[in-house]
Order: structure tokens, then sequence, then C-alpha cells
């Protein structure tokens, strides 16, 4: 997305608010999609704790070098208290494990197992270690909430979102 630029004065706004020249608006184009890609999302997070989804998004959305959702993601972990010097620390967790606990470490690694499942698949050691941590309703909660992400992340990847511009 090197062709969408954060605009540079109030003016630029509207133009980074609208999908890459020639893109689709995709909530517009396939609302009834959109719509149920909202309502996974939202049943996706059902009983995880908010820090832990914020973390999972964050991570897979680094991973699929997705900006738009990557700032947005930041900027909701933030508002909801998480500290900048773990977010900076996500990319980077195998080395900061002593800024995450166990269990999301455990969900670190699923996410990135899950979202580059095409690597390597799901090992069995990454998907034991989450199994450990959450039982099978949280599991599940946890693999629907990599696959929301994911999701996403595409959907903002193919239609040219630009970072900065939240468009909920």
């Amino acid at each position: 997305m090197t062709t969408n630029e954060a605009p540079v004065n109030s003016n630029d706004t509207a133009a980074a608010t609208s999908p890459a020249a020639g893109r689709i608006n995709f909530a517009r184009t396939a609302p009834k999609v959109f719509r149920a890609v909202i309502g996974l999302d939202s049943a996706a997070r059902e009983g995880l704790d908010p820090t832990l989804v914020e973390l999972v998004q964050i991570r897979a959305s680094q991973l699929n070098h997705c900006a738009y959702c990557l700032h947005m993601h930041t900027s909701d972990a933030r508002r909801a208290g998480e500290s900048d010097e773990r977010m900076h620390m996500v990319g980077v967790w195998r080395e900061a494990r002593h800024f995450f606990t166990e269990k999301e470490q455990a969900a670190l690694a699923l996410t990135e197992a899950v979202t580059l499942i095409a690597g390597a698949g799901v090992p069995d050691d990454v998907y034991g270690r989450a199994a450990a941590h959450f039982d099978e309703g949280e599991l599940a909660q946890l693999l629907a909430l990599v696959l929301t992400i994911n999701t996403w992340n595409r959907i903002a990847l193919a239609t040219g979102k630009v970072a900065g511009t939240d468009e909920r």
C-alpha cells in the first residue's frame, strides 16, 4: 500500500479516507458480507480478555503488513489502557517474553501459526501450548479471533485502506 500516503494536510483527508484509486468500498459494495464479518468479529471476541484481543489483532496485522488495521488496533489498545511499551514489544515478543504472560505468549504463538499457516501449518506444540492456557471454548474463540483479523487484514489490503483513517 505504498501508493497510499497519509494526508499531508487537512485538505487531503477526504482523499485518504477513500479506497485507493479504482478500488471498491467493500462495506458499501458488499454490505451483507461486510455485516457478516462484523458479526463474526463480535462473536469471536466474546469471553476473551480485551487486552488479549488487541494483542492478537496487532500481531496478525504486523505479520500481514496491514498498516490500516495495525493503526486501528494499536489505537484501540491504547484507549483500552494498554501500554505503548508492551505494544512496541508485540513484534518481538519471543525476545521480550517478560512483557507478556504465559497465556498471552501462547496466544501470540498461535496467532503467528494460524496467520502464517501455509508455511508449516499449526504445529502440535503451538496448539498444545495454547490448549494448556485456554479451555476449549476460549480456544475456539481465540481461533475465531485470529481468523477474523486475518479476514479484516485481507479486506483492508485488497481494497487499499489507508492507515490512520479509521472508517468504522
